[in-house]
């Protein structure tokens, strides 16, 4: 599983890195970026209520 974060829609609410840590952290312009790539598999499950939680839908499977 891969996962992008668009950042044009992210809105720098952190959701996603409460939710996932492991695989979404800040980057330079404080918003949301996927760190790892591919999602570990045990991170999978955690990610995925990550990209279902974003009220701005930016995160995706790429």
């Amino acid at each position: 599983m891969r996962v992008k974060v668009d950042q044009d829609l992210c809105i720098g609410c952190g959701l996603c890195i409460d939710t996932c840590p492991a695989v979404f952290t800040w980057n330079e312009a404080e918003k949301a970026t996927a760190s790892q790539d591919p999602v570990p598999p045990e991170e999978e499950d955690p990610c995925r209520e990550a990209m279902e939680g974003c009220p701005t839908q930016a995160i995706t499977e790429a």
